[in-house]
């Protein structure tokens, strides 16, 4: 029997989805899309899950489309097909509500890099290696690169990397702000899995909606942002009893004298 695909492993509030085609670098084919897909539209459906994680199996991250699956000319070659209703990738991705994390292994590359940039954030290993192949392959791209990539790094860093096709280290991707961590490869997964459950341990439905809120507001212009952030936080605070509020200060308080001593054992005593 064939190994799955994809794999999802859920650790309380924390999914773990793993591309799992280490032999094609997780290079994605029709089968893989549909799978990460569903996974999403699964996992938005688990009240029980906060956060995801989303890595690769071996040594890639994901290598982009599967260009033997898209110059075949089969069904199944448009890297845009929606022959199975709602199953679009990226749609669902975007439609999760909680945190969704890059752990960047290795290379991610073309439709792997616009894997990545349709995460929260990015955290990337030594190992990683970023690169935009659309202009050499023949097509543009349609899940959010072009978009995505000049608002987080700069119009005109963005234009180099497209135009040019060239690799991107992880060192580089730090500098430049495309990648909010570097960490070693052992230490990737570790990390992820720490700053989910961090993320995990909020209030659930403040988090999802402080997410919308970013996201929301990153898209629109400054006044209309700062509108939309007051009407929100008012509709937040009527929600919310002065006894909760007591409860998870006294839990932000412990949480911060932990990190504190943590971080200085002297200082914290």
């Amino acid at each position: 029997m064939s190994e799955p695909v994809l794999l999802v492993h859920k650790d309380g509030p924390v999914a773990t989805v793993t591309l799992n085609r280490p032999d094609a670098m997780n290079a994605f084919s029709a089968e893989l899309r549909l799978a990460l897909g569903k996974a999403f539209r699964d996992l938005k459906a688990d009240p029980g899950i906060l956060v995801a994680i989303v890595t690769g199996a071996g040594r890639a991250f994901c290598a982009g489309m599967d260009l033997k699956e898209l110059s075949s000319g089969g069904a199944d070659a448009s890297g845009f097909d929606r022959s199975v209703v709602g199953q679009d990738m990226a749609e669902a991705i975007a439609e999760f509500e909680g945190p969704v994390i890059a752990a960047v292994n290795g290379h991610a590359v073309t439709a792997g890099f616009e894997l990545a940039l349709a995460c929260d954030f990015i955290v990337a290993s030594t190992s990683a290696k970023f690169a935009d192949t659309h202009a050499r392959v023949g097509i543009l791209p349609g899940w959010g690169l072009s978009v995505r990539l000049p608002r987080l790094i700069g119009i005109n860093r963005a234009k180099e990397i497209s135009f040019t096709g060239n690799t991107v280290t992880a060192a580089q991707a730090q500098e430049w702000g495309l990648v909010n961590r570097v960490v070693p490869p052992g230490e990737l997964l570790p990390t992820c899995m720490e700053l989910a459950r961090q993320m995990a341990s909020c209030v659930p439905h403040v988090l999802k909606g402080y997410k919308k809120l970013i996201d929301e507001g990153y898209g629109i212009h400054l006044p209309d942002a700062l509108k939309a952030e007051k009407l929100a936080g008012i509709e937040s605070a009527r929600q919310v009893t002065a006894a909760e509020i007591a409860t998870r200060r006294e839990g932000v308080f412990h949480r911060g004298r932990d990190q504190t001593r943590q971080a200085d054992p002297e200082q914290g005593q």
